[in-house]
């Protein structure tokens, strides 16, 4: 049965209606009529028999009992979307079967779950971790308190075996556990043929551990604190394989080589290539990956090599143009292959981007012939202006600036220019596909690095620290392992909003007639067809059972 509403003579009446069958086809009936919706409102009868029949609905009573604060809730669709995937991956188990062997008095693994949902839905410490997840039904929590959070992140980042001389870092649970994790989806068709690499720090309130904390550069602009240096390994497919963790003064262009030799030791790989930015890259490096007979596709370092800016960049081939179709559009390429000094180059020049530079570069210098007007001082510290001025000599022994037309014209030059150096067989152009394939992972390292930015971390062991970063590599895994389904459905996924919208599905438990009786919020948002793309089932809207 329903409320039909029809207006007669001006006026909107309501009428209790309901549906039947005839001859095969879905009719409607009047039923008998309620009166006159402005009265019935007027009079407050509307609400009253509204609220008479919701006494009769199990489920309304539940979802009403909530909305006026009566009853407690807890957020369900987070634990339910992530603890699918979460045992969909075998990380449950993994970690299972590394603790079989150990006589822990409390659930591990589910401390290590909860840290890990921690870091996907708020970054934080885990002493704020103890407190968010009392708003969450989560299986086998239950007595869990702050300090077996501190036990069970310090578990993962224990060392099982010494450090070697001149090793990278020592061996840790954590290694065993990503070890495991990439074994069991490894096929026939699973590789470590084509890896990319980033780095970030991660600063500490306090000072750190006993090897990781060091000062050094800061990427989060912190260098009054010390750090650690984070290296993110991810595969061909766009899949985070390991973390590693240095000191925190170790420089990006000295980790690239370490870790390789670890990924080579650790996952069993021959064949190997290798894809990283300019950052990571030094003249030793491309030596020692040359040595060891590994392929590499490296960013050069326009601006800075000698050979990149004097040989390189003034070759006179013509550039081929590309047309590369994206999901967004097509992007327009033209791209050369140059030899220098018996090394092989591919420069490529991104037109969208050429003309953006361009654009950037007009604005800096109508802002600089702004600043120039008002005088010197205003150019003081501007280091986006200095790189286009020079000092000329006035007559009065007070150096005055000027617009350099040469360094304009020198800028002009990299517009939409990017270089790579290769030691690989395959043509240009599946060369800088690959390349571009680190510029599209590199929105999975922004995620990486927003996820593994918890912070405050506050630890000062290197085993907790170790253990406190690895629960956001696993949130990063359980991140893309949602995303990969999405994508295979067609599914655009909007993180912050599943996030607000998954913490919105809520559940409570009421006794009744001697019945127990849970109800659940409606779906809201992403969450109804980010569960199907996921496969996995919403809870029903009510369940009763006997008390």
């Amino acid at each position: 049965m329903f409320v039909v509403e029809k207006v007669a003579r001006g006026h909107r009446y309501l009428y209790l209606a309901e549906t039947y069958r005839e001859n095969g086809k879905v009719r409607q009936r009047l039923i008998r009529p309620l009166g006159r919706k402005d009265q019935l409102l007027l009079s407050g009868d509307l609400d009253r028999l509204i609220a008479s029949m919701a006494q009769h609905s199990d489920r309304n009573l539940v979802l009403s009992e909530i909305d006026n604060g009566e009853l407690a809730s807890t957020r369900i669709g987070g634990p339910l979307l992530f603890g699918r995937l979460w045992e969909r991956l075998g990380i449950g188990d993994v970690l299972r079967d590394q603790l079989a062997k150990r006589a822990f008095e409390f659930a591990v693994e589910r401390a290590v779950f909860v840290s890990v949902l921690h870091r996907l839905f708020v970054s934080g410490s885990d002493r704020s971790c103890e407190k968010w997840m009392s708003d969450y039904k989560i299986d086998g929590i239950d007595g869990l308190q702050l300090h077996h959070l501190y036990r069970a992140v310090a578990w993962l980042g224990e060392e099982i075996e010494e450090k070697a001389e001149g090793a990278l870092a020592p061996r840790c649970v954590k290694d065993v556990i990503e070890e495991t994790l990439f074994d069991r989806r490894r096929d026939l068709f699973t590789d470590l043929s084509l890896v990319f690499m980033d780095t970030t720090t991660l600063s500490f309130y306090g000072e750190g551990g006993d090897s990781l904390g060091a000062h050094g550069h800061s990427k989060d602009y912190r260098p009054d604190l010390k750090q650690v240096v984070l290296a993110v390994v991810i595969d061909g497919t766009g899949r985070p394989i390991c973390s590693e963790m240095m000191p925190g003064n170790t420089a990006d262009s000295t980790v690239l080589l370490p870790i390789v030799d670890r990924l080579q030791k650790r996952f069993g790989i021959g064949r190997v290539c290798v894809v990283a930015d300019r950052g990571m890259i030094s003249k030793a490096t491309i030596a020692a990956l040359e040595a060891r007979k590994l392929e590499y596709i490296l960013g050069a370092r326009e601006r800075s090599s000698k050979i990149v800016r004097d040989t390189v960049m003034d070759d006179t081939q013509p550039f081929v143009p590309l047309l590369i179709e994206r999901t967004q559009g097509e992007t327009q390429l033209f791209i050369k292959e140059v030899m220098a000094e018996g090394e092989r180059y591919i420069v490529c020049r991104n037109e969208a981007e050429a003309e953006k530079d361009r654009m950037d570069r007009q604005a800096i210098v109508e802002g600089l012939q702004t600043q120039l007007k008002r005088g010197d001082k205003a150019l003081v510290g501007n280091k986006g202006y200095r790189r286009y001025l020079k000092v000329t000599d006035r007559g009065d022994d007070k150096p005055a600036f000027e617009i350099d037309a040469g360094k304009l014209a020198e800028e002009a030059r990299y517009d939409g220019i990017f270089v790579l150096r290769t030691n690989t067989k395959i043509n240009p152009l599946l060369a800088v596909l690959r390349y571009r394939d680190l510029l599209k992972v590199e929105e999975l390292f922004r995620r990486a690095k927003a996820v593994m930015k918890t912070r405050p971390i506050y630890h000062s062991s290197d085993e907790a620290i170790r253990g406190h970063i690895f629960c956001s590599f696993l949130a990063l895994l359980l991140q893309k392992e949602l995303a990969d389904l999405c994508a295979a459905k067609g599914v655009k996924l909007e993180w912050q909003d599943l996030l607000r919208d998954l913490d919105r599905l809520q559940e409570a438990t009421i006794e009744k007639d001697g019945k127990r009786i849970t109800g659940r919020t409606s779906v809201r948002g992403q969450v109804g067809t980010i569960f199907q793309a996921a496969g996995i089932a919403l809870p029903p809207n009510l369940k009763s059972e006997a008390a």
